[in-house]
């Protein structure tokens, strides 16, 4: 098998004898387990003379080129209301819709991130499976990662802290803030009707620390790139309500209007150091367009 070097995007090989694809692929990828060649196969990263398949027993002639493409985002997987960004053998990193679940609620047991993930990946393999990290509330949406092993799993939820590098969001809240950046710190409670709040007193409560800058904003509304230095529940949906900006279109944390028909949240950016590879990951999604047009002066 010759590897031809074409799309700078792909590696291409061409084919020197009859052979059914899944056979020929776990040659030339010989450096990979047969699930990951699976996998790669499973989300139409592979091309018969430029023609996508997922047929395992695809029928190859002697001369035709297979190309494979580089990137490991899914191209064949059918998701709602999410799509897959990244994956490997120990994690998966998607792109989370509004008000799509992270996980199953008393409300919603089948249409959520995770459990279409699972199905995903049983697809590939019975065994396979994934478990959350962490997590975003419905209505945001963004980046969102998800391991595929107990190691990645345990790696990720006991060293959160150290692995991530960034975790930044986008905010469009109420009104105009006074200062351009600050610091929110608090301790945060949850209270009896499931919502956080926060106390001024230290230690009553969990830590929550909040990084917000102004992107740019008009009378009414302005956007905010904000980092958490901790993850708690809601934390910038409590600390927001906190200084008097709720975020747009959240009713349960103080605000009054919701013009964008969502809740003005996304999570931005998704930076870390891969729980087993050690390599440094960096997952950005776009924010979405509306946020933009209801701060345009």
């Amino acid at each position: 098998m010759i590897k031809k070097r074409l799309n700078p995007n792909m590696d291409h090989y061409e084919v020197e004898a009859e052979s059914e694809l899944l056979p020929f692929l776990l040659r030339v990828l010989d450096n990979k387990s047969r699930n990951s060649v699976k996998s790669i196969l499973t989300r139409g990263q592979v091309f018969v003379n430029n023609n996508n398949t997922t047929k395992h027993n695809f029928l190859l002639k002697e001369g035709d080129i297979v190309a494979i493409q580089k990137n490991k985002a899914a191209k064949a997987a059918s998701f709602i209301n999410m799509g897959i960004l990244y994956e490997d053998e120990e994690i998966i990193v998607i792109e989370k819709g509004t008000g799509l679940l992270s996980i199953a609620s008393e409300k919603e047991k089948s249409l959520t991130a995770y459990n279409q993930l699972m199905d995903y990946v049983k697809k590939i393999n019975p065994k396979n499976r994934v478990f959350i990290v962490h997590r975003l509330d419905q209505d945001t949406s963004g980046v969102m990662l998800f391991a595929k092993t107990e190691k990645a799993k345990y790696q990720l939820q006991n060293n959160w802290k150290s692995i991530v590098k960034e975790r930044t969001y986008i905010a469009l809240v109420e009104g105009v803030l006074s200062q351009p950046k600050g610091i929110i710190k608090s301790w945060l409670k949850e209270n009896k009707a499931f919502k956080m709040y926060s106390s001024s007193k230290q230690d009553d409560g969990k830590l929550a620390i909040t990084h917000y800058e102004v992107i740019k904003n008009n009378n009414e509304f302005s956007l905010l790139s904000v980092e958490l230095e901790t993850g708690r529940k809601n934390q910038i949906r409590a600390h927001m309500e906190d200084i008097g900006h709720p975020i747009v279109g959240d009713k349960r944390y103080g605000s009054q209007v919701n013009p964008i028909g969502r809740l003005g949240l996304h999570a931005n950016v998704l930076a870390f150091r891969h729980p087993v590879t050690k390599e440094f990951l960096r997952f950005e999604s776009k924010v979405p367009k509306v946020f933009y047009k209801k701060i345009q002066t």
